[in-house]
Formats: structure tokens, sequence, C-alpha cells
């Protein structure tokens, strides 16, 4: 049965009516929820909140580096140091490194660009943030419901957001209700804010429909895979941050490694490539397991052991890539709309200035009786923020590097460290892409086959047993989450074309190429493996895969990653 069958046959469904519906329980959707809150609490008034996490619990899908910048959470609970956030390693050291396959070159601290300094910056598991922000959003009184994954835009008669519905619960591989079946629920509101992180399933549709993205650059993303290790205490240097550029990709290749010591004598590390790449035969995985192998890295590691591992996608695009952030009834804020700063490698404090900016503008439309219109005064009060002035001095950063590095490495050089130093504040000029990432991709037959070597189950590991680590689960029986519009493509086009690259960019092992009984090649989905990357959603030449919700509560489960 199809979800719309389904529900002419078991519906209505329930309904719950708040102010403020918010899909995502990261740094943005729970900081706009905590900041309303505030609000209302300053003017003595009532403001009702609830956030939708489709992961087990607040912070279980959460992946990043992740180095913080304070600025935004300095503003939102300017007491967080005294009701214990976990910001408590403070960076003491910064390294740039530029790599050979052997060597490296580390970058003078004299000429290390605006952008990669770290000075009052905190190494976090960006997990754990989130778990304590959602602690403190609900001592406010914002209810949280995870495991609840929202599934569907609800749009009033006039095509304005009025809410969401979650999945429906206990539907069987085939489609048919089993005999746990929940139907999903509607949860309502007077604004909805899509919060659900890089390549959001509804934010995607929300762009489509209300054409957000007209006049602006395609996306750009990354596909960051991490892993967090615990070392020798003699190799432990907490605070220091190590930035790579150069090896192991090629110099048209965008990509570069980080390194972070936490307290504890642990490590977290973990390597961006860049989604445009050109070559099918590449694979982020294999580049991040042969990475670690330079001994630049592998001085860090020696001796220790790998306790987690996960993979997400990354908005990079900037502010020439952000799309309009308002529609009617709602708004993208965090890595939805794409606020990272790819040059910083700094997402969370974007995503919680802009969580409170859409905060403001919907307490502001509430206090005035307003409800389903376009929350206009938070796109405008963006454009006066920090924020904005932040991104537009960046804005040229991913562009650059798409010329390749030696170009990226200059230009970034000039404009964020030669132009401040002459008190230029932006580049006074702007450089703009035209293509989807998904559109690099060259024939296969055009390109050098890259020979990975293989894991020795020490330093570097295979897919399966990462995602063992990332503590991945799928109820077995639901209905596929990963579906193709298409079946014939991925033999007839992307295989034929391509080698198959599906197999290669998933960093899950979702994707692999057998063959049927009478010999012919068939893409296998191994939909278990997900660990909600959006990789496949993203790069797939053909634009063939669609990622959908899987029933709520599944997916990786991260520990203080």
């Amino acid at each position: 049965m199809s979800p719309q069958e389904i529900l002419a046959q078991f519906g209505p469904r329930e309904s719950m009516e708040y102010d403020v519906v918010i899909v995502g329980a990261g740094p943005a959707g729970l900081s706009a929820a905590i900041h309303l809150k505030q609000l209302a609490s300053a003017q003595g008034r009532e403001v009702s909140v609830v956030v939708l996490e489709k992961g087990s619990e607040p912070g279980a899908h959460i992946l990043s580096g992740a180095v913080m910048d304070p600025i935004a959470i300095n503003e939102l609970l300017p007491d967080w140091k005294a009701l214990g956030a976990p910001l408590n390693q403070a960076v003491t050291d910064d390294e740039v490194l530029f790599l050979s396959e052997t060597g490296a070159t580390r970058t003078p601290k004299a000429l290390i660009p605006n952008c990669f300094h770290n000075e009052g910056n905190y190494i976090v598991s960006l997990g754990n943030v989130v778990r304590w922000l959602a602690q403190q959003a609900e001592g406010l009184g914002v209810e949280i419901f995870p495991g609840f994954a929202a599934a569907e835009v609800l749009y009033d008669a006039d095509g304005a957001v009025k809410g969401v519905a979650t999945g429906n619960m206990g539907v069987g591989r085939d489609g048919e209700p089993g005999d746990n079946f929940q139907l999903g629920m509607e949860l309502l509101g007077k604004y909805t804010f899509f919060a659900e992180g890089a390549r959001g399933h509804l934010g995607k549709q929300l762009i489509a429909k209300f054409d957000l993205d007209d006049g602006r650059d395609p996306q750009s993303y990354g596909l960051g895979i991490k892993e967090l290790w615990e070392i020798d205490p003699a190799r432990s240097k907490p605070g220091l941050v190590v930035h790579t550029a150069g090896w192991p990709m090629a110099s048209d290749t965008y990509g570069g490694g980080f390194l972070y010591h936490l307290d504890d004598n642990k490590v977290t590390l973990g390597f961006v490539t860049g989604l445009d790449y050109k070559n099918p035969w590449l694979s982020p995985f294999e580049e991040m397991q042969r990475w670690k192998t330079h001994p630049s890295i592998r001085q860090h590691l020696e001796g220790g052991k790998r306790l987690s591992y996960g993979a997400r996608a990354i908005t990079a695009g900037g502010l020439l890539s952000l799309p309009k952030t308002v529609f009617p009834g709602g708004a993208l804020i965090g890595c939805d709309a794409g606020y990272l700063n790819a040059s910083r490698i700094k997402g969370s404090h974007a995503a919680i200035k802009s969580g409170m900016l859409a905060a403001a503008a919907a307490f502001e439309a509430l206090a005035a009786g307003r409800e389903h219109d376009e929350l206009a005064a938070y796109p405008a009060a963006f454009e006066q923020s920090w924020l904005h002035a932040e991104l537009h001095q960046s804005r040229n950063f991913k562009q650059w590097f798409k010329k390749g590095i030696v170009v990226g490495s200059i230009m970034t050089g000039v404009e964020q460290w030669l132009l401040p130093r002459l008190g230029v504040k932006s580049p006074p000029w702007t450089i703009h892409r035209t293509l989807p990432d998904h559109a690099g991709l060259k024939p296969a037959a055009e390109c050098q086959r890259i020979d990975y070597p293989k894991p020795d189950g020490r330093l570097t590991f295979d897919r399966l047993s990462s995602v063992f680590v990332s503590n991945t689960n799928h109820e077995e029986q639901q209905p596929a989450h990963l579906t193709l519009k298409d079946a014939r493509v991925p033999v007839q086009t992307n295989l034929a074309r391509f080698a198959g690259p599906e197999s290669r960019y998933c960093p899950a092992g979702v994707y692999e190429f057998v063959k049927a009984e009478d010999g012919a090649d068939r893409l296998q989905i191994n939909a278990q493996n997900c660990v909600h990357c959006k990789t496949c959603d993203i790069k797939d030449p053909t634009q063939n895969i669609v990622w959908i919700t899987p029933e709520g509560g599944g997916g990786p489960n991260y520990a203080s990653m």
C-alpha cells in the first residue's frame, strides 16, 4: 500500500497544535526553541514549542569535527560555563600542513590565514553539546519528541506550510501495515522551522516547491568522514588543532584532513572530500583511510584504538549558495539552509545564530497575532548580523578551490591573510559557479583508475567494520528508505558509463553491484548500513537515488561524535 492508501484506510491522523514546530534537534533547532522560550519569558508570554528528532535521542545523528566558536552560544546562554556546557577543551595550538606523499610543509604561524586561527575556540563533541542543549530546552518547557521522523510537509488551503506529519511506524518491507502498525501524527504550527542538517529531506522539497534557490549558485557539498580514537597518553596534546591539505587528493580535487586533540587521551580526526570531484574511481572512504597512513597523521595514532566512526555531508557553498530562507509558514535554519563557513570548517556557531534569528522573527510575528505568513524579519536580521559579515568575507573560498589546490591556497591567502592586513574587510570581487556537484563526474574511461591498499585492521579499516562501530541499526522489515526513480539506470548508465560510482562514494557500503542468477549485473542496496550521510542523494550523477526518511529512531547512534 502507498502512504496515501494507508492514510485513506487508517486515517485521519491525530494532530497536535503548537505555536512553533521545529524539525530537527540539532544546534539550530534547539537554539531556536531555547530562544523562543527566552523571549516569551522576558515578556511574560506563553509560546508552545515542539522539536521532532528522527534519531533515538538528541545527538544520536550529530556528526561534526568539531572546533566550536563560542560567539553564538555566548549570546544564547551567556552563563553556559556555570550551566555545565561540555565545552571543556580550549584550543591551545594550530598547525596547518601541506602534505606530499611522504613529507609535510608546515605553514609558519605568521602566514596562517585568519580562517584557520582558533584562538578562543573549543574542541568539542557536538553530539554532547546537542544533548546538553536539549536539557536546557526541556528545562524551559520545550517538548522534544525523539525517535519521530518528520516525513511530510503539510500545507493549508492557501499553500502555506502549516506543519509536518511524522512517518508511519510498523509498516512491513512489502508496504503493508504490520501487527504493530501505528499511523503517523500531524504536528501543526503557526510557524514551522526546518533544521534537518545538510540536504534535508523536507528542506530539499521546500527549496524546490518555493523556488528558494532561484538566482543562487548551485549548492556545493563535502563529505566528512570522521573517527574517534583513544591514543597513547604519551602522544596526547590536549588542545592541538591540525588541518591538512594536499595528499592524498589530486591537485584538481578538493579535500583536506583535520585532527583535534581532546582531553582524556582522545583524538577526533577526519577527512572532507568535495563532492564535485571528477574521477568516478575515487572513494572518499578509502582516501580517508589512506590519509591516516601519512607519517604526520600516523604519529598521533600509533598504539591507539579506534572507538567510533561516522560520516555526514556538509553544505559548503556559503553565502552565494544560500537559498531564500523563508516561505509562507516557515523557515530554513542551520545547515538545512547552508550557513556553514567552509573556510573555517565551522558550522555550529552559524547554526545557533540562525536559529536565534528565526526565533526572534517568529516571536515578533506571534506577538502581533500573525501566522503562516513569510517571516521577512529573519533574513533581514541575518543581513545585519556578524554571521552575514563572516560569510560575505569568505564567500569565494570554495569557488577558488574548485580551480585546484594551488589557486585555492593562493587566493585564500590573499583574501583571508593579505587583504585583512591591508585593512580590506572583504574581497572586492565575487566568483560564481554554475555546475551542481553531481554534474562533475567524468566517464570512467577518461579517468585514471585508483587502486587502494587493503586495510590492516589497526590503523586502516574496511567499511563494514566501520559501520559496526557507528552503532547503526534499522528495523529490517521496514520499506527501504533508499529508492530509485528508475531501477534500470544504475546498470545501464552508472555502471556502464561511470563504473558504478555509488559503490565507492557511499561511506557505509550501502550500494554494491552483484551478479544476478542469469549473470547480469544488478545494484544491491544494503539500506540497513545507511548512516544517513546523504552522499548518494547528492552525488548520484543521474540524480536517480532518492533518500527518504526511514522509520524514526533508526540510523546511527553516535557516542561522543
